[in-house]
């Protein structure tokens, strides 16, 4: 009987732990301190860590600080979402200020990105079809952009009033010397109205609430492709009312006229963000 027993004791072998066997609070504690294109990789491992990936207090870590009143500004958005589901819907262009502006956050960083369109900036002689017309094309994120033809007097102004979280951001103009469309399959530029651009530089400005300025100037050329002109930068410090950034371009030496120009929109991202953003289109 004893060897009997003894028999049992040493057929048993010893079980091996694996990252399965690990608490999901334990995966989860770990999980906060990496991004979320890590963890959305890590949540297909196994049961724990994909009930891990989906805790509050991993993706909360993952929001702005105020992402609350980011939600409150944004146009149809869902209730009673959980953190990650709400991660995952701020991460999708979403409007506000009736369909002008759209805000979104860069999915492997979480930082707020935004872009406005020429539906929501102010210009002059935009109701004039002498000067300006509304184009439908697919090569903005608007699905139209405002078309110069020709003009004496160019000025285009906006201004944005939107909670931002801390951190210092970037705003360029998207800009296209040229009517650009599509034949036989092939993009072509249209350019015969392009001209005066190269007499006089084109000013940008840029203003904020609490008192920061910046101006750049540059001739505007190469038709035929989508530039991101740098306007300037300015810093969110944190303060409790949301900052109002005021933006604008001006070409107004009426010596000459100057027309051929496609404004498709105004994008204001974090400055880490410049680089990357100079290299789309």
């Amino acid at each position: 009987m004893g060897s009997a027993f003894s028999f049992l004791i040493s057929s048993t072998e010893p079980i091996n732990p694996s990252l399965g066997d690990l608490p999901e609070s334990c995966v989860a504690s770990v999980l906060v301190y990496m991004d979320p294109l890590e963890i959305c990789k890590l949540s297909k491992l196994n049961r724990a860590f994909r009930g891990a990936s989906s805790a509050d207090f991993v993706w909360e870590s993952k929001l702005p600080l105020n992402y609350a009143s980011i939600i409150q500004r944004v146009q149809n958005f869902p209730n009673n979402l959980c953190k990650r589901d709400i991660y995952a819907r701020l991460c999708r262009p979403n409007s506000f200020d009736g369909g002008t502006k759209r805000v979104w956050l860069d999915k492997s960083t979480g930082r707020v990105c935004m872009s406005i369109s020429s539906s929501g900036l102010a210009i002059t002689g935009i109701d004039d079809r002498r000067y300006w017309s509304r184009i439908e094309t697919d090569e903005s994120r608007f699905k139209s952009v405002a078309y110069l033809q020709q003009i004496w007097w160019f000025e285009v102004d906006g201004e944005v009033d939107f909670p931002l979280p801390v951190g210092s951001y970037s705003i360029f103009f998207r800009l296209q010397l040229g009517r650009a469309s599509r034949r036989f399959g092939r993009r072509i530029c249209n350019s015969e109205h392009v001209h005066g651009w190269d007499k006089k530089p084109v000013r940008f400005q840029l203003s904020t609430s609490e008192g920061q300025q910046a101006t750049t100037q540059c001739y505007l050329n190469e038709p035929g492709t989508w530039k991101y002109h740098h306007v300037g930068d300015f810093v969110v410090t944190g303060s409790v009312t949301p900052m109002k950034v005021k933006y604008s371009m001006t070409q107004i030496d009426c010596t000459h006229t100057k027309g051929g120009l496609c404004v498709d929109s105004v994008v204001i991202c974090p400055v880490e963000f410049a680089e990357r953003l100079k290299q789309r289109f």
